[in-house]
C-alpha cells in the first residue's frame, strides 16, 4: 500500500473535481441509437438495447487498499462486479485492467492480485478474458465487465419513488478500517472484519431485481453512503430522510469513528454535499461520509417490502425517502 497515494475506491477523484471535469459531457440515452442509459444519471452501468433484452458495462479500478495481493485482487473484481448486480444484471465476462511497477515490486506479487480477481469472478461464474496491462509507477487493479438483464430486471436510480424504505445490505466502515490498515493502526480483527466485508460479493442485486416493489438501486463506494444517496435523489427528484440509530456499523470500525480514523477523501465527500445535508445527528458523521470499496447495495422498496427485506433478506433499514419540497435534499435524524 506505501506504493500508492490513495486506497480502494477512496483513490476516486473527488465529486466536486469530477463534475467540473465534466461538465456539460454527458452521454445520454438517444444520443445515440440502442443507448439506453449513459452517464447522466450517475448510474453505475451504461445500458445497450439488443432487443430482446438489455446489455450493460461497466469498469472499475483503483490502487492497493490492503497488503494481501490476493485479496486486493478479490476486492477489485468483487467491486466491478457490484455495478452488474446493483443494476439487476447478470455478469458474463470480464477483462482485466492491471498496472504493475515492475522496477520496484516482484512479478509474483503481481501475480497474486491477478490470482485474486480470477478466483473470485470464476466463484461467480464469469470468464476473466482477457484485459490489458502496463508498468506503471503505481500498482492498479480492476475489470471492465459485461453483464446481461432482463427489460423488467433493470434497476436505475431515476426509478426511487417518494414513500420508498430505504435498506442498506452490508455494514458501514470499511473506509476506516482500511485507513487503519494503510496506516499500521489496525488489530487482526479489524483487518479480519475488513477481509470479510471487501470480498463479499453483491450478487443479492440479481436476486432482489425480479421483485416489482424494488424501485431503486446502487451500490455504495468512493463517495460514501451519502455521495450514493445524492445521485440517487437527484436522478429521481426525490428527498431522504436518514435515522442515524439504525445504521449498521462495522463493530470493528466503532472505535476508528469515535477517534474519527477517516480516510482523505471522507472530507472530501463530505465538502461536496454539505450545502445539501441537514445534519441533526453528528454522531452518524463518520458513517455516512466513509468511502466504501465493495460496499452495499443501497436498495430504495415499497413500504409493503419492508417486512420482507429485513426478516427474508436480512437487509438494513437505514430511512425512507420524501417528496421533493425545495429544501435540503437529506436529513440526518
Amino acid at each position: 500500500m506505501s506504493f500508492s497515494k490513495g486506497s480502494g475506491c477512496g483513490c476516486k477523484i473527488q465529486p466536486a473535481v469530477l463534475r467540473e471535469m465534466l461538465g456539460d459531457r454527458l452521454c445520454s440515452a438517444g444520443e445515440f441509437e440502442g443507448l439506453v442509459l449513459g452517464n447522466e444519471t450517475s448510474d453505475d452501468c451504461s445500458v445497450f438495447d439488443l432487443g430482446s433484452e438489455y446489455l450493460l458495462q461497466t469498469v472499475d479500478f483503483f490502487t492497493p487498499l490492503v497488503n494481501d495481493p490476493f485479496v486486493f485482487g478479490q476486492a477489485a473484481a468483487a467491486n466491478a462486479l457490484s455495478d452488474i448486480y446493483a443494476m439487476g444484471g447478470q455478469p458474463l465476462m470480464a477483462n482485466a485492467l492491471f498496472s504493475w511497477p515492475l522496477d520496484a515490486l516482484p512479478m509474483d506479487i503481481g501475480k497474486q492480485v491477478l490470482e485474486g480477481g480470477r478466483q473470485l469472478c470464476a466463484q461467480q461464474g464469469v470468464a476473466l478474458a482477457g484485459g490489458h496491462s502496463i508498468d506503471g509507477k503505481e500498482p492498479l487493479y480492476g475489470l471492465s465487465v459485461t453483464g446481461r438483464c432482463e427489460k423488467n430486471r433493470l434497476k436505475t436510480n431515476a426509478g426511487a419513488q417518494a414513500g420508498d424504505r430505504l435498506f442498506l445490505s452490508k455494514p458501514l466502515g470499511i473506509g476506516m478500517l482500511s485507513a487503519a490498515h494503510k496506516r499500521g493502526l489496525a488489530t487482526a480483527d479489524q483487518d479480519q472484519a475488513l477481509f470479510a466485508a471487501l470480498t463479499q460479493v453483491n450478487d443479492l442485486g440479481r436476486k432482489l431485481s425480479s421483485l416489482p416493489g424494488l424501485h431503486a438501486m446502487t451500490d455504495v463506494t468512493g463517495f460514501g453512503l451519502l455521495g450514493h444517496l445524492m445521485e440517487m435523489l437527484q436522478s429521481a427528484q426525490l428527498m431522504a430522510e436518514l435515522q442515524a440509530s439504525t445504521l449498521p456499523k462495522l463493530a470493528q470500525a466503532e472505535s476508528l469513528a469515535a477517534s474519527f480514523v477517516l480516510p482523505d477523501n471522507a472530507m472530501r465527500n463530505w465538502n461536496a454535499y454539505e450545502s445539501q445535508v441537514d445534519m441533526q445527528a453528528q454522531e452518524a458523521f463518520p458513517w455516512i461520509v466513509d468511502p466504501q470499496t465493495n460496499g452495499g447495495l443501497l436498495i430504495a422498496v415499497a413500504p409493503e417490502l419492508e417486512s420482507q427485506m429485513r426478516e427474508e433478506y436480512g437487509l438494513f433499514l437505514i430511512g425512507e425517502l420524501l417528496p421533493d419540497s425545495g429544501s435540503k435534499r437529506c436529513r440526518v435524524a
